[in-house]
């Protein structure tokens, strides 16, 4: 079974051109995630990594500088996703692909449940 995530010190694919949003926990932005081709990353910002309160978005996505690289969505943000009969009414009403997980993080994962926000990078707050 091939892992969704790129091991550290595997070879990262450069980064290409696509849609990025803004993670925040309880409103303010703790970094970035961004389709890189088939793949996502995300960054803490360097702001969050200068403050000495900063928590890790998730146990999984532990503060560092290095980005983290994921072939798809990171299982964090994934599992963030609808699922079932609210999934089915989300890409129904919102005309996004069920294969679109990117798109439907941007489309439902402003207001979640918990402390995470994942804002379109175009609409987000600014850094403290």
């Amino acid at each position: 079974m091939t892992p969704s995530y790129i091991p550290l010190g595997s070879p990262v694919p450069p980064v290409q051109s696509g849609r990025k949003a803004v993670v925040c926990l309880d409103g303010v932005p703790v970094g970035t995630i961004e389709e890189t081709g088939p793949a996502t990353r995300f960054t803490y910002d360097a702001s969050w990594l200068a403050n000495p309160n900063a928590v890790p978005v998730s146990l999984t996505l532990p503060i560092r500088e290095a980005p983290f690289d994921s072939r798809g969505l990171h299982p964090f943000f994934e599992n963030l996703l609808p699922e079932g009969w609210l999934l089915e009414l989300s890409t129904s009403k919102l005309k996004i692909p069920k294969d679109d997980a990117f798109g439907l993080l941007l489309a439902t994962c402003a207001d979640c449940v918990g402390a995470v926000e994942i804002v379109p990078a175009d609409a987000a707050p600014e850094p403290i």
